[in-house]
Order: C-alpha cells, then sequence, then structure tokens
C-alpha cells in the first residue's frame, strides 16, 4: 500500500459542527472550537475526520441547504478559522475530509435565485424544471424523502422545479456543463486550502431519469400504510440513474491531479445500495475512492441478520471498498439501536465496527456510548421529524452537543444554552469523566484503535465468515501469512466456541475471556480474538 491510499482500512471521525464545540458562547459549535477539540480526535488513534458541512446556509435543513459552495457560514467562523483548523488538524496527523452536496443547493443561493428570474438566462437551466400536467399538476408521481410531492410551483416562472428533500433544497441539474464546471471549480477551492477529500452527499439522488416517468407503486408491507409516503414507490426513476458515475468521473478526474486525495460517496438505503456501493466505488476507473450506505443502519442486531449482511456485502464487492458506519447525523444512534445502553454492549459493538473489511466512519459521541437523546416535541429543530412527530421523531436525538466536562454549565460544550438541549445522562458519560476511568469506553477504544495498528490484517485483509454457534458471529480476516478469527457474541448470554485447531489467543484488544477443554467461553457483549 502506498501513502496516497491511506484511506484503505482507515478510520474517519464524523465531526457535526453545531453540536462538537463552541468557541464563543452562542450555544453553537464553531470551526475554532473544532480546532481546540482535535486533540481529543488524534489521541483516540484515528486517521481523519469528516467534517459536515459549515458553508454559508439559511439552515433549513442545518447546512445542507448550501447556499454559497466556497464559503463559510459567520456562524461558523471565517475562512481564516478553516485554514487554522486544517494546520492544526495536519499538525496532529489527521487528514481532513468535507462535506460536498452536489445534488442540491438553498433556494437562496444566487444561481437558483437567477435561474427562477428568466428562463432564457445563462443559468435558467441550471436546476431541473418542468411544466404542469395540463390540469395543473406536477410533473409526475415522485415523492420528497421529507415527505410531500418532490415538486414545487415557482410563480416566476410558472414551472414546477424538483427537490428531494425540503422545498427549500431546489435539485441542481448534473447534466448542464456549466454547473458540473462551477461545483468542480468549488471543490478544487477547497484542495487549495489542504482538505484531503471529501465525503459526497446523497449520491444516488445525483441524477434521475430526464424522461420524467412516472415511478411505480410498491404496495406496503402488510397491508399498513407506511408513515412516510415515499415508502409507497419502487424508485425506479428518480434516483440512482447510470450516469451518475459520469458526474463521480469528473470528481475523480480532479482528485486524480492532487495526489493522496480521497472521496467517500454517500449511498442511499434503497435496494441495491451495497451493488451501488461497490459500483460507486474502487479507487479506479474514473470511479470514487469508497462508499457507504445508510442501508447498513437498518439492518436488526442479531448474528443472523449480521452473518447474511456480511455475505451479501461479499457477494456484490469485487473492486470496490466500503466504509462501514453505525451512527451518523442521520440516524438513531447505535449504542440506542442495537445496545443495551451498557459499556459493555458499547465495546462490543466498538470491536464489531473496528473489524469489518474496509474503512470505517465513527460518529461524534460514539466512542463515549452516548445513546440516542429524547427531545421534546417543543424543542425539536429538524423539519423531517417536525413533520412526521410522533411517529418518526426525526434526527435531532443523535445531534445534541457533545459532553466534554461533566459538572460544567452545558457539560462544557458551550456557556450559552446550546441550540438543542444536552440530555443529563450524557454528562455521566462526557470526556472528563471516561479520562478518569481507566476501564471506560472512551479507554476502550484508544486501546482498541492502538492494537489494530498493529495488525493489518484488520485495516486492509480479505474476509471470510466461519461457521460459529448460535448468536456467536464469527469472521476472519486474512493479509498474507496473518488470519485473525473474529469472535462476537451478540446474544443475551454467555456462549462457548470450539477453539479451531492451532488458534492462539491475542493480547492487547482489551477483551477478556477464558478458555477451558471446551473451547472459548464468551460473556454477554463479550469478543475474542485468535490468531490461526
Amino acid at each position: 500500500m502506498t501513502p496516497d491510499d491511506w484511506w484503505r482500512g482507515a478510520v474517519l471521525y464524523q465531526i457535526y459542527p453545531r453540536s462538537f464545540s463552541d468557541s464563543n458562547g452562542d450555544g453553537v459549535g464553531d470551526l475554532p472550537g473544532i480546532a481546540a477539540r482535535l486533540g481529543h480526535v488524534a489521541r483516540l488513534g484515528v486517521d481523519g475526520v469528516w467534517i459536515a458541512p459549515f458553508f454559508p446556509s439559511p439552515m433549513k435543513d442545518f447546512g445542507y441547504d448550501v447556499s454559497d459552495f466556497r464559503g463559510v457560514d459567520p456562524m461558523f467562523g471565517t475562512l481564516d478559522d478553516f485554514d487554522r483548523l486544517i494546520a492544526e488538524a495536519h499538525r496532529l496527523g489527521l487528514k481532513v475530509l468535507i462535506d460536498q452536496v452536489w445534488s442540491h443547493s438553498s433556494d437562496r443561493h444566487p444561481w437558483f435565485l437567477e435561474s427562477c428570474a428568466d428562463r432564457q438566462g445563462p443559468r435558467a437551466d441550471w436546476y431541473v424544471w418542468a411544466d404542469s400536467r395540463p390540469d395543473g399538476g406536477p410533473p409526475n408521481n415522485w415523492q420528497s424523502v421529507f415527505g410531500g410531492p418532490a415538486w414545487s410551483w415557482d410563480p416566476r416562472r410558472r414551472q414546477y422545479y424538483l427537490h428531494h428533500f425540503l422545498s427549500s433544497q431546489p435539485k441542481l441539474n448534473l447534466r448542464h456543463e456549466g454547473v458540473v464546471a462551477a461545483l468542480l471549480d468549488a471543490a478544487e477551492f477547497w484542495l487549495r486550502r489542504g482538505v484531503d477529500g471529501f465525503r459526497l452527499d446523497a449520491v444516488d439522488f445525483m441524477l434521475h431519469d430526464p424522461a420524467l416517468t412516472d415511478n411505480p407503486p410498491r404496495p406496503p408491507p402488510g397491508g399498513v400504510t407506511p408513515v412516510k409516503p415515499f415508502a409507497l414507490q419502487h424508485h425506479a426513476h428518480d434516483l440512482a440513474h447510470p450516469d451518475t458515475t459520469a458526474v463521480m468521473g469528473r470528481l475523480r478526474a480532479l482528485l486524480d491531479r492532487w495526489p493522496g486525495r480521497a472521496a467517500l460517496a454517500e449511498v442511499s438505503s434503497e435496494p441495491g445500495a451495497f451493488g451501488r456501493c461497490d459500483h460507486y466505488s474502487g479507487g479506479a476507473g474514473g470511479r470514487l475512492h469508497m462508499a457507504y450506505t445508510l442501508g447498513l443502519t437498518r439492518r436488526r442486531f442479531h448474528a443472523a441478520d449480521l452473518r447474511a449482511t456480511i455475505a451479501e456485502i461479499e457477494s456484490h464487492f469485487t473492486d470496490g471498498w466500503l466504509c462501514w458506519a453505525f451512527s451518523n447525523h442521520d440516524v438513531e444512534r447505535v449504542a440506542s439501536r442495537w445496545g443495551d445502553g451498557s459499556p459493555e454492549a458499547a465495546k462490543l459493538l466498538m470491536a464489531l465496527l473496528l473489524c469489518q473489511r474496509g474503512s470505517v466512519c465513527v460518529y461524534q459521541g460514539e466512542e463515549l456510548g452516548l445513546g440516542e437523546a429524547e427531545i421534546p416535541e417543543d424543542r425539536l429543530r429538524d423539519p423531517y421529524g417536525i413533520a412526521f412527530w410522533p411517529q418518526f421523531k426525526g434526527r435531532d436525538g443523535c445531534r445534541t452537543p457533545m459532553p466534554w466536562r461533566a459538572t460544567a454549565p452545558h457539560a462544557g460544550f458551550s456557556t450559552a444554552e446550546p441550540w438543542l438541549p444536552l440530555p443529563d445522562e450524557h454528562r455521566a458519560l462526557a470526556v472528563d469523566r471516561q479520562e478518569a476511568d481507566p476501564n471506560s469506553t472512551l479507554h476502550a477504544w484508544r486501546r482498541f484503535l492502538a492494537w489494530r495498528k498493529t495488525r493489518p490484517a484488520l485495516a486492509r485483509g480479505a474476509a471470510t465468515l466461519v461457521e460459529a454457534p448460535g448468536d456467536v458471529l464469527a469472521v476472519a480476516r486474512c493479509l498474507g501469512d496473518e488470519t485473525i478469527l473474529c469472535l462476537f457474541n451478540l446474544g443475551e448470554g454467555p456462549a462457548i466456541v470450539p477453539v479451531p485447531k492451532g488458534g492462539r489467543p491475542i493480547d492487547g484488544h482489551g477483551f477478556h475471556w477464558e478458555t477451558d477443554a471446551t473451547g472459548v467461553r464468551l460473556p454477554r457483549w463479550g469478543a475474542a480474538f485468535l490468531s490461526l
């Protein structure tokens, strides 16, 4: 592996700027706050950070509605603050990836305002416009992810515009050369400022059927109408168009001119996600370097289900490269979704994540074992949650501020009331409290990541499922002469796994188990690692 391939097997730490650390006392996290806390990230032993959007924005979708692709929103600081952040990260040996939101912009972006104003102007076709049906209805039946039709009427142009999410997030026309050139220029702006790569938001929504064909209906499972109408269609025409790879190829060509840079594609959880992850990634041939899918977060936490998931991944991936993630800013925290809230469960989930084939994204607070926060209805900020409350509570519960000091006002996140409430149960898991406890989840992450760096098979080796009894998941990771058997007890009680012939326990990872004549005896939430 060359230094330019640093991303293969890398562990990236996702930072959600609004909720990481507030340096100026306005209740919202910012870039100087991130820079001041990068030491915590570096001490974990990760390879880099992925920073969610900090660009100028009306904040209707909290930064994913960009009004300037080449700036910093004053809420988060300045370009000088960003440059200082990059310098500090690189001083600490951390790579920096930032979001690029190419599927859409804010409706306050000057491009959209110009596109609305004149059907014949130079930016008239920079967004996806269509005439109404004869009865005045939208051009087709496509649904927005956030609820309701994916089309909104603009009285200035007297046409509908497409939006896959909020109506304030109009769809960019990525078949227009001017649009792609402008986005590539913005990407190069950040490359010149020292970023090491990008995370591409919502790549499945970049391109669609230009004929705007209706999607076929999808009968609801069991005949029960789902909470979100988006689930009532087979998304055959509104997303994942084959031409998406051409756009990615343009970005890859740019990155290839900057050695050592890498890009990570976000793939939706729609059917076929693993196949698209392989197709979109691969590290060569005009595709991006890595891809991850929210589909992993939709799986049940049972050994049989995870075996099936790993088998599905291995059957789909050829030369592609998967990035694993159990949590991020869009989904319920894994400690609540799959664990029981205990430190033992958090440590097992950590080991399970870090032992899979591919790269890894860990979400801020995951290293503390934070669970999903309960947000009262009157404190909700997420438009997605507000639209579907109470059946779907949205994404605010995973976006609450980081707890740094247990007894400090607002747990050391800010001197002012934070933009989202910080729950008391998170105070008990604050960084300073876990720093003082050598058996904490935080120290477990540090130990395990340090050990992982000494075992190349875990970062870059092949993965093979191994038969194991009951609720034990067994995966062999192999690279050269090294083979490591990883055992994870996902059941509700202890488990016994026969020791393969020649299997020898490996130390240094922080997990403990017993062996006897019957085999490896794993406690609940236990893990074991054997050299074969």
